[in-house]
């Protein structure tokens, strides 16, 4: 048995989620609280931080270790390409929104909107929020560029960088904060990755105590 040990507020979870789909793999989904990791997890994965994979009595943690874990060991689904420099833009844009998107539009949104309201037990800070959706209009207009100049965000074909972004975005427009009318073809590029089998359970993910926005299932938006 393949378990994945989840929440369904970490992009890197859903981004793992995605890609076991496209894969074609089965696995069980054990959640964790990100801000509430138990005595067992922290012993299996003393960083305290999820996604983790079990299976066969190994443990493989960490969001990068587990990409390349599962794109090596199921090579017949490929989301990786061949060229070295294809494969370093896909690599650059997995970068972008692991680390950049998350730190500047993630971090403040979901902090404020989630993690306080259900951790700290306290209200969000509008000068936060504000700033991460500024921070989002950018990352936005970037995905725009991109999407309107390749088929998919790094190329012609579907890619990590994909459902990276994708895992990201899908958080946020849980929350109702993108506006997708603003950008034309982010919004063909979404409902495209949206469509595919692979997101058919993202989409069934629910935070509690807070409705998904009206277009967050529909996949026609």
């Amino acid at each position: 048995m393949v378990l994945l040990v989840h929440h369904s507020i970490s992009p890197q979870s859903r981004k793992i989620r995605l890609i076991m789909a496209e894969k074609k793999m089965l696995y069980v989904l054990k959640e964790e609280e990100p801000w509430n990791i138990s005595t067992e997890m922290q012993n299996i994965n003393p960083s305290g931080e999820l996604p983790v994979l079990v299976f066969d009595g190994t443990v493989i943690s960490g969001n990068n270790a587990i990409t390349e874990y599962l794109e090596e060991s199921n090579p017949q689904y490929k989301l990786l390409p061949e060229n070295p420099l294809e494969r370093a833009e896909v690599r650059r844009l997995e970068e972008w929104f692991d680390l950049k998107f998350y730190n500047e539009v993630y971090k403040y949104i979901v902090t404020e909107k989630i993690i306080k309201r259900f951790h700290l037990k306290q209200a969000p800070n509008s000068k936060i929020l504000k700033a991460g959706l500024n921070n989002l209009k950018f990352h936005m207009e970037y995905i725009d560029y991109l999407a309107d100049r390749n088929n998919y965000l790094a190329g012609k074909e579907l890619s990590l960088a994909d459902l990276t972004a994708a895992a990201h975005l899908s958080i946020i427009d849980y929350l109702g904060d993108i506006p997708w009318n603003d950008y034309k073809n982010a919004k063909i590029w979404y409902a495209k990755i949206k469509s595919r089998p692979s997101f058919k359970e993202i989409l069934k993910d629910t935070i509690r105590g807070i409705r998904p926005s009206g277009n967050y299932t529909n996949l026609d938006f």
